[in-house]
C-alpha cells in the first residue's frame, strides 16, 4: 500500500487557509504610482503631497493587518503594498522640493515687480 505524500498518516488532514490580497494592496500601489506622476509639476506638486499622504496611511493601516495575521494575506500583495509605500516616500520627497521651488520663483518673481518698493 502506498502512502500519499502530503497528507500525514493517520487520517487527519490539514487544509492550509486560503490566502486572500491585502484588501487596498492595488489602490496603494496605483496612488503610490499616481504619486510620482503629480510630483513633477510645480501647480500639481499640492497634488503628489496630498496622494502621498493617503497612500502612506493605507500603506500604514495595510501593514499592520498584514503583520497582525501574515497567514491570512498572499506575499505578492504584501510586495504591492511596500513598493507603493516606497513610491508615496520618493513622491512626497519631490513633491515638497518642486512645491518649496515653485513658491521661491512666485515670491521672487513678485519681489522684483517695481510696485513693490522700487517706485518713489
Amino acid at each position: 500500500m502506498e502512502e500519499q505524500p502530503n497528507q500525514p498518516s493517520g487520517g487527519n488532514f490539514y487544509h492550509s487557509p486560503l490566502q486572500m490580497n491585502l484588501p487596498n494592496s492595488n489602490t496603494i500601489l496605483v496612488l503610490g504610482i499616481l504619486s510620482l506622476v503629480f510630483c513633477w509639476w510645480h501647480i500639481l506638486s499640492i497634488v503628489g503631497i496630498v496622494l502621498s499622504i493617503v497612500t502612506l496611511s493605507l500603506a500604514r493601516k495595510e501593514l499592520f493587518l498584514f503583520y497582525t495575521q501574515p497567514n491570512n494575506f498572499t506575499l505578492s500583495s504584501l510586495n504591492n503594498v511596500k513598493a507603493g509605500r516606497v513610491c508615496a516616500i520618493i513622491g512626497l520627497i519631490i513633491s515638497i522640493l518642486v512645491f518649496v521651488v515653485a513658491l521661491l520663483m512666485i515670491i521672487g518673481f513678485f519681489a522684483l515687480l517695481p510696485i513693490w518698493g522700487m517706485v518713489e
